[in-house]
């Protein structure tokens, strides 16, 4: 089971904005629709899919924990997952939810750096995975499609960091409207430094 106390907090980087090729059933379209492999041909996705792995997990199971050694991209078929970061103080917080059609785990194909958050099946899940030393070999065979791999997932990357930079001016903008009317209240830390420096200032003139 899941556990039901978790934060919840919506995080760009996590947010899969691609379009979902839910419609789609088939497997080789299912591929070829996700960003990172797009720009191959059908041949090409033809003979990626002798690396894929199928995968079928029950509700409340982890796919991966937060930690793990990042070893693939996750592409879901059927059911729904959701991903979650335990903080050092053990508040859970649920980072992004992703359904049939969606993909997680990309970033394991630059760097196959430890998972910053834990992966779950929300119900009866199947997907694929490629994992990343096949993707290695398969690029180093076919070092053109490799290219085109490795374009695909530096354009997700770059979306993904321009949606937070993006967040980041938003909530920066946010945080100097407030900053001045907080500063006008009498019970702010700001007003009171006003109010100190005004008492000072007429105690000044007063001695």
């Amino acid at each position: 089971m899941i556990e039901q106390e978790t934060k919840v907090i919506h995080s760009s980087f996590w947010l899969n904005f691609f379009n979902s090729p839910a419609e789609k059933s088939d497997l080789r379209n299912t591929i070829h629709s996700i960003p990172v492999f797009n720009s191959l041909s059908k041949r090409d996705i033809s003979q990626l899919l002798n690396i894929v792995h199928n995968r079928n997990y029950l509700a409340g199971e982890y796919i991966f924990y937060q930690g793990d050694p990042g070893i693939g991209i996750y592409i879901i078929l059927e059911g729904e997952v959701i991903i979650r970061r335990v903080l050092e103080s053990k508040e859970n917080i649920l980072l992004a939810t992703f359904t049939k059609g969606d993909f997680f785990g990309e970033l394991a194909l630059v760097d196959g750096e430890k998972r910053s958050a834990s992966a779950i099946a929300r119900t009866d899940t199947s997907l694929v995975v490629i994992f990343k030393p096949d993707l290695d070999e398969f690029i180093e065979a076919f070092p053109k499609k490799g290219i085109k791999i490795l374009q695909g997932i530096s354009d997700i990357i770059v979306k993904r960091l321009r949606r937070i930079n993006e967040d980041y001016i938003t909530l920066q903008s946010n945080i100097n409207v407030i900053s001045p009317e907080a500063g006008n209240k009498p019970g702010s830390a700001a007003g009171g430094l006003n109010q100190t420096h005004s008492s000072a200032g007429a105690k000044a003139k007063a001695d």
